[in-house]
């Protein structure tokens, strides 16, 4: 088997825990990863956002993804990571519970979304991975950005 085109058919993901789900960020889309210091709230903003910062010299917007994907609220009152992400030159921050490793999975092993699965996640998901013992959520990310839209329509 030529090794090249094994090497093409893979995508690494930063995996990501939130609400004792499992999830995977493609790796080409992640900035860097941080934990967020003097959030400011934005006032009128959709629930889901969480407030800006600035890190570095550049405002993010920080997305808390528990409450986009209907996961419910922290309660063990350990701070957030969050993962950063780039899109339409504007720089988002996703609110996490914790960051995992770096997985290179199989794109044919990618299988569609379950027909049970949640709709807000299955909004967001680009489909999933079954791990041992766990499935793995691919997160589509402009899709996750797409609030504007959803606000919009709820």
């Amino acid at each position: 088997m030529n090794t090249e085109n094994a090497q093409q058919n893979l995508t690494e993901y930063v995996t990501a825990m939130i609400g004792g789900q499992l999830f995977g960020l493609p790796i080409v889309r992640v900035q860097d990863v941080f934990i967020p210091e003097r959030l400011t709230r934005v006032p009128l903003a959709p629930p889901e956002i969480a407030g800006v910062l600035n890190l570095r010299g550049s405002i993010v917007t920080l997305i808390d993804l528990r409450r986009r994907f209907g996961l419910g609220e922290r309660g063990d009152g350990n701070s957030s990571m969050a993962i950063g992400v780039e899109s339409r030159a504007e720089s988002y921050g996703l609110l996490i519970d914790s960051v995992g490793e770096v997985l290179k999975l199989d794109d044919a092993a990618r299988e569609p979304n379950p027909i049970n699965m949640d709709q807000r996640l299955a909004r967001v998901s680009a489909g999933i991975h079954r791990l041992d013992g766990q499935l793995l959520i691919v997160v589509d990310v402009d899709r996750v950005l797409d609030i504007g839209a959803n606000a919009i329509a709820a």
